[in-house]
């Protein structure tokens, strides 16, 4: 996608303070995938942990024009979705060492954050878990008659769920100001999508529901922002929900710092081919090239964000355990009698 096209200096210097701004959430998402990686290698985090590295351009996209009363929900491959919707860095990687000043107070894990002062209720860890959750936030919303937008990101995987037929055609059937957000990185865990699916293209199944729906290119943020604004701004006016199919790549493996190269799940010829497609690289070559910004102004951005986050996760490695008193031990926990 070109620039927006302007008339003066003006337009121009709000189009640099837009790109720098996706950039950036860009670059820190990737640094904290990577620093997280280096750590499950060493074994300092025990958690399951499903690494965003590479869908970054599609969190990003979506939530910069999402406001903070909009609420997203999540899936277990969660982390660039909390950061884009204004997560905190620290309570993220104390969540993910199961700290007591993480997110979710350390209970939760990778998997499992929650941040509802920003508009994240939750992710779940169960595919297609959070889907019908963000239903029921969009009826909410529509019922109180207000104009807050619901959004839930899931993968391609999400596609052989039951439930997610029966949310989409709920949000169609009731015109709800839910964004339906796909995630499509080609693989359900461990298997590609054409032996998931009998029909792989993905976007005309929201259509047959009901629910108006595109594919774009989830690699480049700037179209991923466009389309999710349309979106958004019709939802907020009444007129329904959207189905954006952003087609993406993950280059780690599905859990863990490795890339399933190894296992033979997938060739490094595959692997090459969308590491050049990076999402970030793509944002960087057009903000050069339109003269928004130097190759040395982007790597000094991307130096400063690693030292953030690196500082950062150090400082959450020293936080304590969720441990103390019984009366606290089980705050949050939901305690019934059998």
């Amino acid at each position: 996608m070109e620039p927006e096209k302007s008339h003066g200096g003006h337009g121009r210097d709000s189009e640099k303070i837009r790109m720098l701004r996706l950039h950036r959430m860009m670059v820190t998402i990737r640094a904290t995938e990577d620093a997280l990686a280096d750590e499950v290698k060493k074994g300092e985090i025990g958690c399951p942990v499903h690494l965003y590295s590479g869908e970054e351009a599609v969190a990003t996209g979506v939530c910069d024009v999402l406001r903070v009363d909009d609420w997203v929900y999540s899936s277990h491959r969660s982390h660039g979705h909390y950061l884009a919707k204004g997560g905190d860095l620290y309570r993220l990687m104390a969540e993910v060492y199961c700290r007591s000043e993480g997110c979710s107070k350390g209970r939760g894990g990778s998997m499992h954050l929650s941040s509802p002062e920003i508009g994240f209720p939750g992710s779940s860890a169960i595919v297609s878990g959070s889907i019908s959750l963000a239903v029921g936030t969009a009826l909410a919303f529509s019922l109180k008659k207000t104009n807050r937008v619901a959004a839930t990101f899931f993968g391609d995987g999400a596609m052989g769920e039951g439930v997610m037929y029966e949310s989409l055609n709920l949000a169609a059937l009731y015109s709800l100001p839910l964004i339906f957000v796909c995630e499509n990185n080609l693989y359900s865990t461990h298997l590609p999508i054409s032996k998931c699916l009998a029909n792989v293209r993905i976007a005309p199944k929201a259509r047959a529901m009901g629910v108006p729906a595109i594919t774009v290119d989830g690699n480049d943020v700037m179209k991923v922002q466009v389309a999710a604004k349309r979106a958004i701004a019709k939802a907020r006016r009444g007129d329904g929900p959207a189905f954006i199919e952003c087609l993406t790549y993950r280059h780690r493996g599905h859990v863990g710092p490795n890339y399933d190269v190894e296992k033979g799940l997938r060739s490094q010829e595959e692997l090459d081919s969308w590491l050049k497609r990076c999402p970030i690289c793509t944002l960087e070559k057009r903000m050069i090239g339109s003269n928004y910004a130097t190759k040395k102004e982007l790597a000094a951005i991307t130096a400063e964000v690693n030292k953030l986050v690196l500082s950062t996760r150090q400082e959450a490695k020293r936080c304590g355990w969720p441990h103390g008193p019984e009366e606290t031990e089980f705050r949050g926990v939901f305690r019934g009698s059998v």
